[in-house]
């Protein structure tokens, strides 16, 4: 439950991210339009528009540096997060493999325990033949076949529970595999999130240092 809050988490900072992109491009919008009127008037607009367009220019990159530094922190929030939502796999995957080593322990103990007491019923029941031969020839024949009988039952008991712990064993092995593609599957995805955010800001980047190259152009012209 908690990789799950921090991996909605991840999704909101995302959405800011793209949310303040949006607003750039919609300001770096609005200074290229507000730039074409200023070179389509006269001298003194032009100028009084370069003083205007300088002082839009300083907040802008006071903007552009903020927005840096806010999108460097998101990335150590959610390399931060990604680290825990790893620890957090691992731990679980400790705890499974724990889990199926108890399991294991138990069911070996188990047929230990089955083994001593099919082990003492023999014992039991060749004594009991033993005091039976003096008795009867028939009865011998009969406790022979009963013995016969319960060797196939062992056998088939300690079939079941071979076949009982190759079950776990695979049910322990595709809970591990599992886990590890969940885990692998959710570095990805926030991984490309951060490159898609990434690029998109270098290009507004670039953008931005485009408009600031024509507008010092302009000036100088002027």
């Amino acid at each position: 439950m908690e990789s799950n809050l921090k991996s909605s988490a991840t999704q909101e900072e995302v959405h800011a991210w793209m949310t303040e992109i949006r607003d750039l491009k919609n300001t770096i919008a609005a200074l290229r339009g507000r730039m074409e009127q200023e070179q389509a008037g006269k001298e003194e607009s032009v100028q009084a528009a370069f003083a205007a367009s300088a002082s839009e220019i300083a907040q802008l990159k006071s903007t552009i540096v903020a927005l840096r530094e806010n999108l460097e922190q998101a990335r150590i929030d959610k390399d931060k997060s990604v680290q825990e939502a790893v620890v957090a796999a691992n731990q679980e995957v400790v705890q499974l493999k724990a889990t199926a080593t108890a399991l294991r322990e138990t069911l070996e103990q188990a047929r230990i325990d089955k083994d001593k007491s099919v082990q003492e019923a023999v014992v039991a029941a060749n004594h009991e033949i033993v005091q039976l031969k003096a008795t009867a020839t028939a009865l011998r024949e009969t406790l022979e076949q009963a013995r016969i009988d319960k060797d196939k039952s062992v056998q088939e008991a300690v079939v079941a529970a071979n076949q009982e712990i190759v079950q776990l064993k695979a049910t322990a092995t595709a809970l591990r595999q599992s886990l590890e593609l969940e885990r692998e599957e959710r570095a990805k995805s926030v991984q490309a999130e951060i490159r898609n955010a990434n690029d998109e800001a270098r290009q507004l980047k670039a953008t931005v240092a485009a408009l600031r190259e024509t507008l010092e152009a302009s000036r100088v012209r002027g």
